[in-house]
């Protein structure tokens, strides 16, 4: 008995080992593929997921010991895992190197290690990730071994099991080691590492103490710090939920210190959150999977997805206005702890420097993945101009572990997503459902743009947003596209709903991860969450019709800034309307009257918008006279 207590914590401890050294030579390997020679595919495919494994395994024991003590049949298991994984990983280097070296067709035999390999990685994807994904990787394969019995489109030819194997296990175009994984390899991980780098060499804290810099003169004061840290931070790490905690422990009390509610304070750090991966440079991984995905290149994405951004960042500043005239919250002078040192401008280089030098990489031509590794290799030089870094060096070491660890848990969402792609792509049943939807849109592409974004938030609902994004652009992407909008239109469409189903009810991952900060009710945060950031379900609608925004297609420069103004002025209504406040209490036809014009205001059709621009002018001049004429309203308006 005493055996069985004390071996679990032992084997925690060698799995942790394990874990830290396949976290390093994932690391080492990412830096040498991204910036010093090429690796072979599908070695470099099949080692990323075997130590991917390794890591996944000991991670999820973690989080499992969290809810007491691991037993001896559950370590039993998770070795069992591993070997099984590596056993199936095996056989997809075996059957690669041999159809490399002669004519070689799957057998049998060769679909039980890929069917054992499906296995782990799809429980893993549930220990880690959740139901959500493991439905949607699950579902790939039983639709691909029993699909031939559906009814009507859903059903398909019919698979063998070695027919499975091949589409899903050893296949390097799509499946589990297919493209997908090729992309996130060569250049996501790098990014992943540079992110948590940057986070670790001290940074976010400076970029908190510039925001609150930047927005000390304002009524919203920490609340518009949190959107300006958390469009920042966000672009560094790529996570909502990352950004939320890197930020949302400092920001959410200050912002409920300064007399907001604690629902609005953790609905405006998740809003805020979130949308750090929408905003460039960097964007996370989704971002750069786009990049490779549509041909475009990385600089296209960033700037293509530059005044989306700030239009959404706009919004979020006009909550917060009109959230504070309401409340009747004033502008507070800054504490000494919020003052720059000279510290903090020298710590502003971690952050500015490897910035420039993506960009600068960039515009010089080299590769996305070569850009993050010359970013990596500054960031870790300038490093040693912060104090805290020389006096502890060990956190960059931490945080390069910490960066390799979150690449691997990726890689097994990566698999479910791998899984996904194959299904669909041997079947053919997104073309089917790209068919089904053009018969449902009829002839409108507002309807039919309203049917996709439907379908996204409910595909993205409660996942990652890397993940999120893949699903949606497999399944809708084929459909946006038939309805004339060009790629990378179609795929910032999704992009923005793989982000916004973060903030969407029931499912509102980010803001559960804020609420327990503030202390306020989940439910009642999402709900805030969805109203702060109901701009970001606007914003696609606008790029879709008015390809402009996005700079580097059919870009003109006077409907550009004409689109550009009304799209502010839009959003200035919607969010007043949406708080019944401007600068007085607005009546409920005033309220009404706002969502209609702000909608009008952009309408193709000139013969609506000028109207709407018009009665929008009108509205806002009667409140501001109104306002004035009115004691209580003039000094909250104030």
């Amino acid at each position: 008995m005493t055996h069985a207590v004390s071996m679990p914590p032992v084997s925690m401890r060698l799995f942790a080992l394990a874990s830290m050294v396949a976290c390093c030579a994932l690391g080492l390997i990412t830096l040498y593929s991204s910036g010093v020679g090429l690796i072979d595919p599908k070695v470099h495919r099949a080692v990323g997921f075997a130590l991917a494994l390794i890591v996944a395994v000991a991670v999820s024991q973690k989080r499992q010991s969290i809810y007491g003590e691991l037993s001896r049949t559950r370590v039993l298991i998770d070795v069992a895992l591993i070997i099984v994984g590596m056993w199936a990983i095996w056989s997809f280097y075996f059957v690669q190197t041999e159809m490399e070296t002669a004519l070689y067709d799957v057998t049998t035999k060769d679909a039980w290690p890929a069917l054992a390999g499906l296995a782990v990685f799809l429980e893993l994807c549930r220990r880690l990730w959740g139901w959500g994904l493991f439905a949607v990787g699950t579902l790939g394969v039983i639709y691909l071994l029993f699909g031939q019995d559906l009814p009507g489109i859903m059903a398909h030819a019919g698979f063998s099991l070695k027919e499975v194997a091949e589409a899903l296990w050893y296949n390097t175009n799509k499946g589990v080691f297919g493209s997908i994984t090729n992309i996130v390899l060569s250049t996501v991980f790098v990014f992943i590492i540079f992110g948590v780098l940057l986070e670790g060499t001290g940074a976010g804290d400076t970029l908190l103490k510039f925001a609150f810099l930047a927005t000390r003169r304002t009524r919203g004061g920490p609340a518009h710090a949190a959107i300006l840290a958390s469009s920042m931070f966000g672009t560094m790490s790529g996570s909502t939920v990352a950004n939320i905690v890197g930020t949302g422990t400092f920001t959410i009390p200050m912002i409920k210190k300064r007399g907001f509610s604690p629902t609005f304070a953790a609905g405006i750090e998740a809003t805020a959150s979130s949308g750090g991966q929408i905003m460039p440079p960097i964007m996370g991984a989704a971002a750069l999977v786009m990049a490779d995905l549509t041909g475009v290149g990385y600089l296209n994405i960033i700037i293509a997805a530059l005044f989306p951004a700030l239009f959404y960042y706009f919004s979020l500043f006009a909550a917060v206005t009109v959230e504070a005239r309401r409340q009747g919250i004033e502008v507070q002078p800054m504490t000494v702890d919020d003052q720059i040192t000279r510290t903090d401008l020298i710590n502003s280089v971690l952050f500015v420097g490897p910035i420039l030098v993506v960009i600068g990489s960039l515009l010089a031509g080299l590769s996305t993945s070569a850009a993050g590794f010359y970013a990596v290799v500054v960031l870790l030089v300038l490093s040693a101009i912060n104090p805290e870094v020389r006096a502890n060096p060990k956190r960059i070491w931490d945080s390069f572990l910490k960066g390799a660890e979150s690449g691997a848990l990726l890689l097994i969402a990566i698999a479910a997503i791998g899984i996904l792609v194959g299904s669909l792509d041997s079947t053919g049943l997104g073309l089917k459902l790209a068919n089904v939807i053009a018969t449902i849109r009829g002839e409108s592409l507002f309807s039919a743009l309203l049917v996709a974004m439907v379908g996204a938030l409910v595909l993205g609902m409660g996942m990652p947003t890397l993940p999120a994004y893949l699903i949606i652009i497999l399944v809708m992407g084929p459909a946006i596209q038939e309805l004339g909008v060009s790629m990378l239109t179609a795929h910032m469409f999704v992009f923005y709903y793989g982000v916004a189903s973060s903030l969407t009810p029931p499912v509102a991952i980010a803001a559960y991860a804020a609420a327990p900060i503030a202390q306020a009710n989940p439910l009642m945060t999402a709900f805030m969450s969805f109203r702060l950031g109901m701009a970001k379900f606007i914003i696609p609608f606008v790029f879709a019709f008015y390809p402009t925004i996005l700079v580097i297609e059919q870009f003109s420069l006077l409907p550009f800034l004409w689109i550009v103004a009304r799209t502010c002025f839009c959003i200035w209504l919607f969010s007043s309307a949406l708080s019944g406040f401007d600068r007085r209490k607005l009546t409920i036809p005033e309220i009404v009257v706002r969502f209609g014009t702000a909608f009008a205001c952009l309408a193709t059709d000139p013969l609506i918008q000028i109207p709407a621009i018009g009665i929008g002018l009108a509205l806002v001049a009667y409140d501001f006279l109104t306002a004035r004429s009115t004691p209580e309203a003039s000094k909250a308006s104030q």
